[in-house]
């Protein structure tokens, strides 16, 4: 037995609309090809990696983050921390790219196989393996046991529920909430040594993925989910009670949920509207100093609050040699729109005064978000 779907209410369902409405309108002014959506996906699937990572203790910045993404080297990150991010990374391209599947299966393969993308450089975690023995979740900071897993022996059956639900869904459930009792219910069950608080929104953002939820890169809620890490055990904690009781009431999860996606599509329409103001600032700067096009994309990066390195703005620009990524670096220095920091490989670029000016205006100038509790 797993966690059961509760029946929607009239207010979770118009909460579902309002969701499925702002990704429609995501999508709609993504649907035109534009030279800054590159970098705005890169960004999004950058803060994705960095918030699911963020929950288990490995804390990077969005530059770093990007680099890792770019295969490049991050300037601050610790190596435990660098080795978790790109197996984070990994599983997410791994995602996005099968989400194109036309026919999805869901299988044990694919979460083991998830699951050693994630954690490969480490063997005592297991990667790719159920776990062998019972599992307990401990709160450091109280020194106590707050949740425990159902009994090994349960796992293999449990696993292939989730995947029986997952393969033949209900016809008139909404993705969002299908999606977020295979979060739920993972979680719970614990199949795995560690890793399963990233298996589990892994796989909440497989099933969006694959479903077509706006635009795929922004359909994950990892960033939200980091930012509110407290919340997000707090409801897991009072919906599991403690232990493997698939009986209760998983009402409070979905709402949870249902409040994230509409708090985090939010957000990202308004990051593509600032987006567009923001590159025809930059495309006036551009044509004022006869900066090539491409360049945008350095000055994209640090006013956004990015350190720019050559390797991460070669990244950002198609067929761009490292020769003629230090030109550009250094004509943006000198029409002072960027300021060097740093020697030799540690060198990078952030935004000079009249460049993070031009963000700083954007941000003023925005309208407030709504942040109030739909189910209130």
């Amino acid at each position: 037995m797993l966690f059961t779907t509760p029946e929607l209410d009239a207010t979770e369902r118009h909460v579902v609309t309002e969701v499925e409405d702002l990704r429609q309108r995501l999508s709609f002014r993504l649907r035109q090809p534009r030279r800054w959506h590159g970098l705005l996906r890169r960004m999004a699937r950058a803060r994705a990696v960095q918030g699911s990572n963020s929950i288990e203790g490995y804390y990077a910045s969005l530059d770093d983050v990007l680099a890792i993404s770019d295969d490049a080297e991050p300037l601050d990150a610790a190596e435990e921390t660098r080795q978790a991010l790109r197996g984070y990374r990994d599983a997410m391209t791994y995602v996005l790219q099968i989400a194109d599947d036309p026919d999805p299966t869901y299988s044990e393969h694919l979460l083991r196989g998830l699951h050693f993308m994630m954690l490969n450089y480490d063997l005592a975690a297991r990667p790719g393996q159920w776990r062998i023995g019972d599992v307990f979740v401990r709160d450091d900071a109280q020194e106590i046991v707050v949740y425990q897993g159902p009994d090994v022996d349960e796992v293999p059956s449990l696993i292939r529920e989730i995947l029986l639900a997952l393969n033949n869904p209900t016809p008139d459930e909404p993705v969002l909430v299908r999606a977020a009792m295979a979060h739920l219910n993972l979680v719970m069950i614990h199949p795995f040594r560690d890793g399963n608080g990233r298996m589990a929104r892994c796989l909440q953002t497989l099933v969006l993925a694959q479903e077509g939820v706006g635009d795929r890169v922004f359909g994950s809620l990892e960033e939200y989910l980091g930012a509110h890490t407290q919340d997000y055990y707090d409801v897991l904690g009072s919906v599991g009670g403690g232990s493997w009781q698939p009986h209760r009431d998983a009402r409070a999860w979905i709402r949870f949920v249902l409040t994230a996606h509409l708090r985090q599509g939010r957000i990202e329409l308004r990051r593509v509207r600032e987006a567009e103001r923001l590159w025809d600032e930059l495309e006036r700067i551009s044509a004022e100093f006869s900066l090539p096009e491409r360049s945008l994309n350095a000055l994209a990066m640090a006013a956004n609050g990015l350190r720019v390195r050559n390797a991460t703005y070669r990244a950002a620009s198609e067929e761009l040699s490292d020769e003629a990524a230090g030109r550009d670096l250094r004509r943006l220095v000198d029409v002072e729109m960027l300021v060097p920091q740093g020697e030799k490989r540690g060198r990078f670029y952030r935004a000079a005064p009249q460049l993070r000016a031009i963000r700083e205006e954007i941000i003023a100038t925005r309208d407030p978000m709504e942040t109030t509790d739909p189910f209130a």
